[in-house]
């Protein structure tokens, strides 16, 4: 059935009660969805939660039932506990005597370790008691959450409509927008077509469901001007096609893996955070736009991302509560007051259940680190090297999940912590970069810090030592050794032959063979300008290859144009009878006509040169000439100024002080003759010499 026919079927009380005939969203806004556009209001953006992650493992693992009460622990105490041993009012960090004590079925499993001096983890007996020569554990859980990772991926479309964000070890982003666009347009094809007018800015026409069916999922009720009596929107029909496409992914998980967990669904991040944790274990929770308030009002605000530190507490401290639905009757002018214009601001939206961030499907690790603190203190290098080699080992297996063995990414730099007493010191080194990342690179680099820092002094005894990696970069694949350019031995000499064979090659057709090489005009910068005409040499036709300076030209100037005309090896008659004219009407030799025997039609002869110049690159000689004269004309002038300067001053003498000629007959002394054009020692005409004060 199609919407049209469903609105011409609404039943009449619906209009009566003033039923909406058009969405509020528009096509412009449908479009945006397929986008995956952080500000589209119909966005559906989810968030996957598993629950009590270390302990599921280690049932999983064990192969425990997930109704028996299970703790991870760490030396003497609990880093986490299953539902079923939560329901004994057992928590995170209690003590292991305290946990039996509440539920003495309790089963414990102690994470694994890294034991001074092996050179891989386990899972030990009485671990809990080697804390001084034990270091734990987390790749077991890590492994497991790729492989949960994995299963989440392949249970939606590939890229780029997949977008997935690892949030931490346990919990992971989706973007489900554009995936659910695509549902949206096979589920209801009213909305393939164009917006009336072909005007985006259109609204949709109205869902033809008045009822959705949200299966298991835990609603939150809407906000108190919201009823379930008013028919849902399309937003309302997206969020619900993404608890779907959730419910299948945890279904998916738990099929494959037999791992629990939650979701969230809302319209950005924030909310999908805080939904996930709403019902848990093993359950999701959906919040639709129109229950955005009624889900923020009962929770505080310091549990909300960026606001659980000191922010957090400094809005509690101005404000004197920390509850969401009191803070929403502060102006926004009271928050920019008291938090600045920007935190001010951000705090006004977030509140208000407004979160713009995307969904991230690569947040690249930027740096790895791996740590002890000794009880008692270490006291010798040897024992520190044991350690190293525990965090080499723990860092390198972390870098194999980040692609080095593939080259993808590797690290550039290696740091070491040490601290002493009250003293923390830290050293570092940049990676080689040449070889293959391993672990033993990185253990030899960790061994050079550490013999540092034992050089420096007072590293004994050392009380926490740690070795970290950091400033991670793509690797480069694909790249040859000189070796690849180059041929050597039979393959070297064949080439050779071939050579020849082309180039001195019998009954060879003229067009068969390739063409001579231009020479390419080399100016060389400035030296190339200044370098003398006896350095110049023959080419290989025999044609003069002019490297120095030309002969020099005297400026001829018009009102309109100034050049440089040859004053040498200018052919005033050519072979034709015609003459090269300058656009002010004057021959220039940079361009006079060739004799009939010379000519081309895609050259010209320079006079200069006595060559063939390409057309192309008539404009780009004749600016060489051009430099070249400039460049003789500026040699010349130091060459007098030096020998004026170095000249012995003679006696000051009525003709000397009247303008008397010099060396090539240009006037020195103060001042020159009326009309003379010359205005002081070696200036020309329109120059102006300084004067400088005394004393």
């Amino acid at each position: 059935m199609s919407s049209s026919q469903s609105f011409l079927e609404s039943p009449p009380h619906s209009q009566a009660s003033g039923r909406r005939r058009r969405s509020r969203f528009t096509h412009k806004q449908l479009h945006q969805l397929a986008q995956s556009t952080p500000h589209s209001p119909l966005r559906c953006i989810a968030h996957i939660d598993l629950d009590a992650f270390y302990a599921q493992c280690e049932g999983v693992r064990l192969g425990i039932p997930p109704e028996t009460p299970l703790a991870v622990q760490q030396w003497q105490g609990l880093i986490a506990v299953n539902y079923p041993a939560r329901a004994f009012g057992i928590t995170r960090f209690l003590p292991l005597s305290e946990a039996y004590e509440k539920c003495p079925e309790l089963v414990c499993q102690h994470v694994a370790t890294w034991k001074e001096g092996e050179d891989s983890w386990a899972y030990r007996e009485g671990a809990a008691k080697d804390i001084a020569t034990s270091k734990v554990c987390l790749d077991p859980y890590r492994t497991e959450s790729r492989k949960i990772l994995a299963c989440i991926k392949d249970a939606l479309p590939p890229a780029p409509i997949q977008r997935v964000e690892k949030a931490s070890i346990d919990e992971v982003f989706l973007d489900l927008s554009a995936q659910i666009h695509a549902i949206l347009l096979e589920r209801y094809p009213e909305l393939n077509g164009p917006p009336p007018y072909d005007d985006p800015t259109e609204n949709l026409p109205m869902p033809p469901t008045t009822a959705l069916d949200w299966a298991t999922d835990a609603l939150v009720d809407l906000d108190g001007a919201e009823t379930e009596d008013d028919d849902p929107d399309w937003d309302d029909i997206a969020t619900l096609i993404g608890s779907e496409i959730v419910r299948d992914i945890r279904a998916a998980v738990y099929a494959k893996l037999k791992y629990t967990c939650s979701g969230g669904i809302s319209k950005n991040k924030m909310l999908a955070k805080l939904g996930s944790g709403h019902k848990k274990p093993n359950a999701q929770t959906v919040i639709r736009n129109r229950a955005v308030q009624q889900f923020l009002s009962g929770f505080k605000f310091t549990k909300i991302r960026n606001l659980g530190g000191k922010l957090g507490d400094e809005v509690v401290t101005r404000f004197a509560t920390d509850s969401i639905s009191d803070l929403l009757t502060v102006s926004l002018d009271h928050l920019k007051k008291a938090l600045g214009d920007e935190t001010g601001s951000w705090l006004h939206s977030t509140i208000r259940g407004e979160d713009y961030s995307e969904v991230n499907p690569r947040t690249q690790i930027k740096s790895m680190l791996s740590a002890k603190s000794f009880r008692p203190a270490i006291n010798t290098f040897e024992q520190a090297s044991r350690w190293l080699r525990i965090f080499v080992a723990d860092i390198f297996s972390r870098c194999v999940e980040e692609g080095v063995l593939e080259n993808k990414r590797r690290p550039r730099t290696i740091n070491i912590h040490h601290r002493q007493g009250q003293q923390t010191r830290s050293k570092q080194v940049p990676i080689p970069g040449g070889k293959q990342l391993s672990e033993e690179l990185l253990f030899d680099s960790a061994k050079n810090l550490m013999a540092q820092v034992v050089v420096d002094g007072r590293a004994w005894p050392c009380s926490n030592l740690s070795l970290s990696v950091g400033g991670f970069e793509e690797g480069v694949s694909g790249n040859m050794g000189i070796g690849g350019f180059l041929v050597r031995g039979t393959q070297a000499r064949s080439l050779l032959e071939s050579e020849r064979e082309r180039s001195h090659g019998e009954g060879e057709d003229d067009h068969e063979r390739p063409p001579a090489k231009r020479r390419k005009v080399d100016t060389g910068g400035i030296k190339g300008f200044l370098v003398t005409k006896e350095e110049s040499s023959k080419g290989e036709n025999g044609d003069q290859e002019h490297d120095g300076l030309f002969e020099a030209r005297e400026p001829i100037h018009d009102d309109d144009n100034d050049y440089y005309e040859d004053m040498n090896n200018f052919d005033e008659d050519t072979a034709t009878g015609e003459t090269n004219l300058s656009p002010a009407g004057q021959r220039s030799p940079l361009s006079t006509p060739l004799p009939k025997h010379q000519q081309s039609l895609d050259s010209y002869f320079c006079t200069r040169c006595k060559s063939d110049i390409p057309l192309t690159e008539q404009a780009e000689h004749e600016d060489f000439h051009y430099a070249k004269d400039l460049a003789k004309q500026l040699q010349e002038e130091e060459r007098d100024s030096t020998a004026r300067t170095s000249a012995p001053k003679a006696k000051a003498t009525p003709q000397a002080s009247g303008g008397g000629k010099g060396k090539r007959g240009r006037p020195v002394g103060g001042g020159g003759p009326a009309g003379s054009g010359k205005t002081g020692t070696g200036t020309e005409k329109g120059q102006r010499r300084l004067a400088f004060g005394k004393g």
